[in-house]
């Protein structure tokens, strides 16, 4: 049994916390807010409902998992943790805040990961004393499905870090895959580029987003078209993605679509908020 510690109770980290819960180990979920935080407590209770309901898991294991969850709005309830595990909002700013402060409380041997999926581990391990035991653990949503879990080093990042968090995700039945701290990493830098083709092929009247979804789907192989996905996924998240792999790659193939652009400030941004390339209202 190790503690963990994840910041965020968000999709990915109520996610993630429920992942590590579920595998024998202590969990603190941390966030600012307590609506966010009870919202995500709940989440990972409605969550294993399904999976107790599928016959996967009976409710006694259901039951102790939830009791290895903890939650706290004080970030100072991490100090214990063997490994934390940040899945805040994808801003710069507030992750490279987050870590200072990680820094500052956790023991000298206190692992810190971060779950971005696409800022870089190199510039967030620079902001602690600590770059040798900064790593990325870009886990896929949903959580506790998702097979891969995206392992990034950073420049400083030591290979007992990277030995150490790839034990970690092997145990909670992941795959984890070693990567190297490049804008986008792996599954983002092909992934996107992808989905704003697609953006592109609707703006410029090449087909309906229906249309393109079931070439991908039927022609590709792929369980979901990427404009669904985009959606899924959120097009403002996309979007930022986008940016960074343009701004860290300087390549005009990952200029961001016009129309992409557009919707993100019209605010229809995904199933979020009802409304992207599909309509989700209910």
């Amino acid at each position: 049994m190790t503690k963990i510690a994840v910041i965020g109770a968000g999709t990915m980290g109520n996610g993630i916390a429920q992942v590590f819960a579920a595998h024998g180990n202590d969990v603190t979920l941390v966030d600012v807010q307590q609506a966010a935080l009870d919202k995500g407590l709940e989440t990972i209770k409605g969550s294993l409902a399904r999976v107790v309901k599928k016959g996967t898991i009976t409710e006694a294991d259901a039951a102790a998992t939830l009791k290895r969850v903890t939650g706290a709005t004080d970030i100072s309830a991490v100090k214990d943790a063997a490994l934390v595990v940040e899945a805040a909002s994808e801003n710069p700013a507030i992750k490279f805040k987050i870590f200072e402060t990680l820094d500052q409380l956790c023991a000298p041997g206190t692992i810190l990961a971060t779950n971005t999926s696409s800022i870089s581990i190199t510039e967030i391990a620079a902001k602690t004393k600590r770059p040798e035991l900064v790593i990325g653990m870009h886990f896929m949503n949903p959580v506790p499905v998702m097979q891969l879990v995206e392992i990034i080093r950073g420049q400083r990042t030591s290979d007992a870090t990277t030995r150490q968090v790839m034990e970690w995700s092997t145990a909670l039945g992941k795959t984890p895959v070693e990567v190297n701290d490049y804008p986008g990493f792996v599954a983002n830098r092909i992934l996107m580029p992808m989905i704003n083709e697609a953006v592109y092929c609707v703006m410029e009247g090449v087909a309906t987003p229906e249309a393109v979804d079931t070439v991908m789907k039927l022609g590709m192989a792929h369980p979901m078209g990427p404009l669904a996905l985009a959606d899924l996924i959120g097009l403002d998240v996309c979007l930022a993605i986008l940016e960074v792999l343009h701004t860290g790659l300087g390549d005009p193939k990952y200029r961001p679509s016009p129309l992409l652009r557009r919707m993100v400030a019209a605010g229809q941004l995904g199933r979020k908020t009802g409304q992207g390339f599909y309509s989700y209202a209910k």
